[in-house]
C-alpha cells in the first residue's frame, strides 16, 4: 500500500547506492593516506599506496580479459597480495574465492572447476599443487605467480609474477563497482568433510553489514587498531576483516605462518591490539610464551571461535594480558553472527562463574536480526540451559546460496530461516551456549548426551592435548560415550584409560562418563577440524577389535 511517505520520494543516484565494503577503500585512503595499512616483514604500504595497488589489481584483471561475474581465484598464505586481492578482484566486476591451502591437488581442481576460474592468483610455495590441479580441472586457466622470498620455493607456474601484472593496469580504466549490491563479492567452499565441498556466495550488503559489525564486536572504533593475521584469509575471507580494517583505517599485520614465537614478535614489534584465532591459538600462545614476556597495560583483544575453549585455557590467556571474546558463526553466514556480550556483573559471580559465561556462543551482533533455538516441532526452547534446539538464523548475513546447487540452497533455507545443524541451550539470560552439532549428539539408553560437555571435561586434564567423544554400538544402551584422546608430548604412555574414565566419572554423571578410550593421533580436515563421522568409525573398529 502505498502511503504520503512513498508518493515523489523516490532512490535516485543522490540518495542511494548500493552498499559495498569497497567504498572503505577510497575513504581509508582520502583520510588516512599516510598511515600504515599493511606491514609484512620489510614491506609496508600506507593506505594510499596500498589503495593504489588494489586498484592496480583490478584494472590489470581488466586488461586481462576478466569480466563481471567472473571468478578469480587465489592459492596463498596471509601475505600483502592476498589482503589486496579482497579490494581489487570486486574491483574489477569479479568475484574473489580464496582457496584453503591445505587443500590437495584433486580438491584444488574440484573448486577450480565448479566455479569455473578464469584466473588463478598462486603464491610459489603452492606453484606444485596449483599446476597438479590446474590440469586436474581441464580449464585454460590464467595463472600469475606471488614471489615471495620467504617461501622458500622458487617454482613458478605462470607466465607473469604478481608485480609485472600490475604493471600492466590501464590508468585511465574505469573501476567496476557493483550495480547491485546482491551482487556476489566472494566464493567460499566449505570443508566438504562429507562430500564435494559446497561453494557459498556472499554479496556485497552481507560483506559490508559484517565487516561494519565485526569492527563493534571487536571494540575497535577510535582504537587506531593494529590487527595480527592469524586467522587465514581464506576462512570465510578472515571473518571479513579484511574490509573492516579499511573502515577503520587501521593497519594489517601479516604472518607467513602461525606460530607462537612470530605472534609474541609481531606484538612487541607492531603493537598489536587485535586478532582472531581458532582455539587452537590459544594453546600455542599459553605453551610458547616467552620469558621476557610482560602483560601489557591494555589487553589484546582475540575474537575466538570455534569449538568452546577450556576455561583452564581462559583463565591462563587472561592473565597473560589478553582479552577474549568468544564468538560463533559459519561460512554461510559471512562468518560471525553471535558474540558473547560481556556484562560487568558476570565479575561478582567469581572467577569460575566469569569463565563459564565467557565461554558461551552468546547473543545474535548488532548486524544479525533474528536468532532462534527451537526444538523439532520450531517451538523455541525455554531458557532453561538444559534443554537443547536447533539454532536458526535469519537476516542479512545469510549467503545468497550454494553455487549450482539450488537443492542444498533449498534446504538450508527451509522455512524461512538458515538451518546451523547446531544443537544449543538457552541460559536464563538469552545467551546460547552451543552443545554439539545435531548428527554428533550421543543417546544412549534414552538419555542425550553431548559429546561437547564431555570433551569440556577432558580438556580439563593436563596431560591431555587434543579429545574427541564419539558414540560407539552398545548392545545394552544402544550406544555410548567413546572418547578418542591426544595425549600432550610429556605424557606420552603415562595415563591409562581406566585413570582418564576415573577422571571423568568424578566430574560426570555415570551415563555420560566414556565407557571406552583410545588412545590415537585424530584425523583432520585440511582446515584442521576433527572429522566426527571419520573418528565415528576409527571409534567403533578400535571398540569392536577388543571385544
Amino acid at each position: 500500500m502505498l502511503t504520503k511517505y512513498d508518493q515523489g520520494l523516490d532512490k535516485c543516484q543522490a540518495n542511494f547506492q548500493p552498499l559495498t565494503p569497497l567504498h572503505f577503500l577510497k575513504r581509508a585512503a582520502d583520510v588516512f593516506p599516510e598511515r600504515a595499512a599493511v606491514i609484512y616483514q620489510d614491506r609496508r604500504y600506507t593506505w594510499r599506496q596500498y589503495a593504489q595497488r588494489c586498484e592496480a589489481l583490478a584494472r590489470a584483471l581488466i586488461a586481462a580479459g576478466i569480466e563481471r561475474g567472473d571468478t578469480v581465484s587465489i592459492l596463498a598464505p596471509n601475505v600483502p597480495e592476498m589482503l589486496e586481492a579482497h579490494f581489487g578482484v570486486p574491483l574489477s566486476g569479479a568475484v574473489l574465492n580464496s582457496i584453503n591451502i591445505r587443500l590437495d591437488a584433486p580438491a584444488i581442481a574440484f573448486i577450480l572447476q565448479h566455479s569455473e576460474t578464469r584466473l588463478l592468483l598462486v603464491d610459489t610455495q603452492f606453484a606444485a599443487v596449483a599446476r597438479e590441479a590446474v590440469r586436474q580441472s581441464g580449464r585454460e586457466i590464467q595463472v600469475v605467480d606471488i614471489i615471495d622470498p620467504s617461501s622458500g620455493c622458487d617454482e613458478r607456474l605462470g607466465a607473469i609474477d604478481y608485480d609485472a601484472f600490475l604493471e600492466t593496469a590501464a590508468p585511465d580504466t574505469a573501476l567496476r563497482y557493483p550495480a547491485d549490491e546482491w551482487d556476489a563479492i566472494a566464493l567460499n567452499y566449505t570443508s566438504g568433510t562429507t562430500g564435494n565441498p559446497k561453494g557459498v556466495v556472499y554479496h556485497h550488503r552481507g560483506a559490508y553489514l559484517n565487516a561494519l559489525g565485526q569492527s563493534i564486536n571487536a571494540e575497535m572504533p577510535g582504537s587506531n587498531p593494529v590487527y595480527l593475521w592469524t586467522l587465514p584469509l581464506f576462512h570465510c575471507n578472515g571473518w571479513c576483516f579484511a574490509w573492516a580494517m579499511a573502515a577503520m583505517g587501521g593497519t594489517s599485520i601479516c604472518l607467513r605462518k602461525v606460530m607462537a614465537g612470530d605472534i609474541y614478535a609481531a606484538i612487541e614489534a607492531h603493537g598489536v591490539t587485535h586478532f582472531g584465532c581458532a582455539p587452537t591459538v590459544l594453546d600455542f600462545l599459553v605453551d610458547g610464551t616467552p620469558a621476557s614476556w610482560v602483560k601489557p597495560a591494555r589487553p589484546i583483544r582475540i575474537m575466538c571461535a570455534g569449538a568452546s575453549p577450556p576455561t583452564a585455557v581462559l583463565r591462563k590467556v587472561s592473565a597473560l594480558g589478553f582479552s577474549l571474546l568468544h564468538v560463533y558463526g559459519m561460512t554461510e553466514m559471512h562468518g560471525v553472527n553471535t558474540l558473547c556480550q560481556l556484562q560487568p556483573e558476570w565479575r561478582e559471580e567469581g572467577e569460575d562463574g566469569f569463565f563459564a559465561h565467557l565461554s558461551r556462543q552468546g547473543v545474535r551482533s548488532v548486524v544479525m536480526e533474528d536468532m532462534v533455538v527451537v526444538d523439532p516441532s520450531f517451538a523455541p526452547v525455554p531458557r532453561d540451559g538444559h534443554t537443547m534446539g536447533e539454532v536458526m538464523f535469519r537476516g542479512n548475513l545469510a549467503m545468497k546460496g550454494y553455487l549450482k546447487n539450488p537443492e542444498a540452497t533449498a534446504e538450508a533455507f527451509a522455512g524461512g530461516w538458515y538451518h546451523s545443524g547446531d544443537l544449543a541451550v538457552v541460559h536464563g539470560d538469552g545467551y546460547i551456549e552451543i552443545k554439539d552439532r545435531a548428527k554428533d549428539i550421543i543417546i544412549s539408553g534414552g538419555e542425550n548426551i553431548s559429546s561437547l560437555e564431555v570433551e569440556e571435561v577432558l580438556y580439563t586434564h593436563p596431560a591431555i592435548q587434543t579429545a574427541a567423544v564419539v558414540a560407539v554400538p552398545d548392545a545394552k544402551w544402544g550406544e555410548v560415550p567413546c572418547a578418542l584422546l591426544e595425549l600432550k608430548p610429556q605424557f606420552a604412555g603415562a595415563l591409562s584409560a581406566e585413570e582418564v574414565i576415573r577422571y571423568c566419572r568424578e566430574r560426570l554423571p555415570g551415563f555420560k562418563t566414556p565407557r571406552h578410550i583410545v588412545f590415537e593421533t585424530l584425523p583432520r580436515t585440511a582446515t584442521g577440524k576433527l572429522q566426527k563421522f571419520v573418528l565415528r568409525k576409527l571409534a567403533a573398529a578400535a571398540v569392536s577389535s577388543r571385544t
